[in-house]
């Protein structure tokens, strides 16, 4: 193997992935291996072996690549089998599959059995990579079932129990929060259910907030008022839409302010309506740190579904949550711009605030 020249080692020093290396991120390990000269074998960017030197250091794509080139797979970080982040990312999906099914909620005790790990180490792991507790996860679950059930069952009672509800009392103490109006309203299609709503201006141009009896479940952006108006309208065809109260316009005046200065950050309540899958890359987009970007690949590994990179792509398509869920945070894997609900210059001129707040 030739020596690499002082050219080649500035090269390494300067690659994004030798920074990864350095700082052993394990998020890096999805993304390529290296391997070392002088041992001869190759390894994830997390691998805690001692640093090697950058002159002894090449990049590799996928292991087949490296060992073409002539490398084994190290011992202490074995790239050759799964990460711990893969299996984490394996056992939570499993879990999140019996949860989408189960009629009654399992304890925390036996999703912990069931997926191998001490209850503390398996609550830690599954709020990590899907952003919501196993319990929130099953209420949520829950409350998306009860809405479709509410659509087909023959009576609302049906429908409760359909849903994994074991008393209609319980769920009924719950209805309010969970469907934003009482069940009989939610299965009338939205009938006598209050969406308040408010439009403004803003340096991005026009803007619509609304929010349920939940919270904010809509923020929208666009160039003509009337149009976002419509769009709510359509939205919502059997709520009465009216006008916010000065409480309502607080709300409106954070949002405004958050979307002006993403670094002062928005604490207001949101009804996010979506399916299972849509809620789990929600959530995970609203870990990302403000002036952050992450490809959509990286979102579908972090909620432990990596093959489903369109599904993820598709759930930031169906966020109706400008800024709030911060869909724009997205991009391609090369850092390009991707679409945006509310148009890409917005999206565009959303990152290049962040980045300098």
């Amino acid at each position: 193997m030739p020596k690499l020249t002082n050219t080649d080692i500035l090269t390494t020093e300067n690659d994004p992935r030798w920074q990864a290396v350095l700082a052993r991120d394990s998020a890096a390990d999805s993304h390529f291996l290296y391997s070392v000269k002088t041992t001869g074998v190759y390894c994830r960017p997390s691998c805690p072996a001692r640093t090697a030197k950058p002159e002894n250091v090449q990049f590799h794509l996928s292991r087949a690549e490296a060992e073409a080139a002539g490398f084994r797979p190290c011992r202490r970080c074995k790239p050759d089998q799964p990460s711990l982040r893969e299996q984490h990312a394996d056992k939570v999906t499993k879990i999140c599959r019996l949860l989408d099914t189960a009629g009654t909620e399992p304890s925390l005790a036996t999703l912990a059995a069931i997926a191998g790990l001490s209850a503390f180490h398996f609550h830690r792991i599954f709020k990590a990579i899907t952003g919501l507790t196993p319990k929130a996860y099953a209420a949520n679950q829950r409350r998306n079932r009860v809405r479709n059930q509410l659509t087909k069952s023959q009576s609302i009672i049906a429908a409760i129990y359909d849903a994994g509800y074991n008393s209609n009392s319980r769920f009924y103490e719950q209805s309010s929060q969970l469907l934003g109006m009482t069940p009989s309203d939610y299965r009338a299609g939205g009938t006598n259910s209050r969406i308040r709503f408010a439009l403004g201006e803003c340096s991005l141009g026009s803007i619509l907030v609304a929010a349920s009896e939940i919270g904010i479940c809509a923020i929208a952006l666009g160039d003509d008022p009337n149009h976002l108006a419509q769009e709510l309208q359509d939205r919502f065809p059997r709520a009465e839409l009216i006008g916010g109260d000065n409480e309502f316009e607080q709300w409106v005046a954070k949002v405004i302010g958050f979307v002006e200065a993403p670094s002062i950050g928005m604490d207001l309540p949101l009804d996010m309506r979506g399916t299972a899958f849509q809620q789990r890359v929600w959530q995970a987009l609203r870990q990302i740190p403000v002036g952050a970007k992450v490809s959509y690949m990286d979102i579908a590994q972090r909620i432990g579904a990596p093959k489903s990179v369109r599904a993820v792509a598709g759930a930031c398509a169906a966020n109706t949550l400008a800024v709030a869920i911060p869909c724009h945070r997205v991009v391609r894997s090369d850092g390009s711009l991707s679409g945006y609900r509310w148009g890409v210059e917005r999206k565009a001129e959303l990152l290049r605030r962040e980045s300098q707040a």
